[in-house]
């Protein structure tokens, strides 16, 4: 019998509380749908670089290109630990041949587009890209990637699905 394709998804749409707040986003769209066909492997960028739960919340600021990873009130900057751990954490996840990723939409270190992000001048605008997200993307830049929140249209997981197949079977994981 074949293995399920794996595929990567951020920890707290299982339904872990690892975010910010102490909660989760359990995103039952996803378990209950693709949980029985894919095998998941979790990540969560923010607590696996050291971070607690529940943690300040933070936000991408400064140049589209490299953004900062700052807390909103105190003001610590993550971004190069959580540039390094991402740079770490890709590697080991290509040793698990991964076949798709799934990502917590909006979040400044898992939104692969449209995450918040803070001008050097103050100005808020939806351009931001996340910081395990980006690294991730370039590390892997053929592997299926999506949000959460675009799965939750059938034809975008059915979609999603079956790029994710092509994929491994591209790379001979059958």
């Amino acid at each position: 019998m074949a293995s399920l394709a794996r595929v990567g998804i951020s920890r707290c749409l299982l339904g872990e509380n690892v975010r910010y707040d102490g909660g989760h986003k359990l995103d039952r769209v996803l378990v209950e749908t693709l949980g029985p066909l894919v095998e998941w492997v979790p990540v969560c960028p923010e607590v696996e670089v050291g971070l607690g739960t529940p943690r300040e919340p933070m936000r991408l600021v400064g140049d589209l290109h490299e953004p900062r990873l700052i807390t909103i009130n105190t003001v610590v900057d993550h971004t190069d630990a959580m540039n390094r751990f991402a740079q770490q954490r890709v590697r080991e996840l290509e040793a698990l041949n991964l076949s798709g990723f799934i990502f917590k939409s909006a979040s400044p270190s898992c939104g692969i587009s449209g995450v918040p992000l803070v001008s050097a001048r103050g100005i808020e605008t939806p351009d931001g890209v996340g910081l395990f997200a980006r690294a991730f993307m370039e590390h892997f830049p053929l592997m299926p990637v999506e949000e959460e929140s675009r799965l939750h249209d059938p034809q975008s997981m059915k979609d999603f699905l079956e790029r994710v197949l092509a994929y491994r079977q591209s790379r001979n994981q059958v």
